[in-house]
Formats: structure tokens, sequence, C-alpha cells
């Protein structure tokens, strides 16, 4: 069974740091790509930031460039999300998520091109 495990979320306050961990097990996805969404309160699942199969390649919503960094451990089969400079619209439920896919070179930023899915972490942010 594919399992995905985000840790890391938590209250910050406005300007803070957090390191959000996603840890995959039943499957290996150091070929695949991956990637992180948030839902805010209220609103729908958007896009973050996704990352290529090989690590060589990202996308990042512009709400979090310069911001958030995704990086992947191969070894370990987890991928990272280090956010800074956080702000209060940054509040949200992250999840991860990963494709079936086996690519070097795709980031998908569409929610449809996962396949699987974390239970997610929440990311509060206090002004």
């Amino acid at each position: 069974q594919v399992q995905l495990v985000e840790s890391g979320g938590g209250l910050v306050q406005a300007g803070g740091s957090l390191r959000l961990s996603c840890a995959a097990s039943g499957r290996t996805f150091s070929n695949s790509p991956m990637g992180w969404f948030r839902q805010p309160p209220g609103k729908e699942r958007e896009f973050v930031v996704a990352i290529s199969g090989s690590g060589g390649l990202t996308s990042y919503a512009d709400s979090v460039k310069g911001r958030f960094t995704i990086s992947r451990d191969r070894a370990k089969n987890t991928v990272y999300l280090q956010m800074n400079g956080l702000k209060p619209e940054d509040t949200a439920v992250y999840s991860c998520a990963g494709t079936s896919t086996y690519s070097a070179n795709y980031v998908p930023r569409r929610s449809e091109s996962y396949t699987f899915w974390g239970q997610g972490t929440q990311v509060t942010v206090s002004s």
C-alpha cells in the first residue's frame, strides 16, 4: 500500500519559517515527479510547487516563488518543503502528492496529474 505522510506543520508567526516533510512508503518515488498543494480555509485546493523525477526541475506558484523551496532526498524517498517568510495568506492544509509516472523532466502543476496523496498537515500563520 502506497502511503505519503506529511509532517512539520504547525502554528507560526508571520515572517517565520517551517519545513514540511513528505515521507513515502510502499513505492519508490525517486524517479517520479512530486508536488505540494494546499487548501486554504473555505477555498479550493491550489498548486504550490512541483519537482521533477530527477530533482533538476522545479515549478513554483507565483505566490510562493522566492519564499518556498522544494527538495527531495531520493535515498530516503522523501520530499521537503522549506517555507520562509510565511504570511497569513499561506495558512492552509498542505498536502504532498506523487505521480505514477517515471519522468526526469516533468513538473506537473495540475492536481489531476497526481495519483497518490497524503492526508495533509495544517499550517497556520498568525499576523
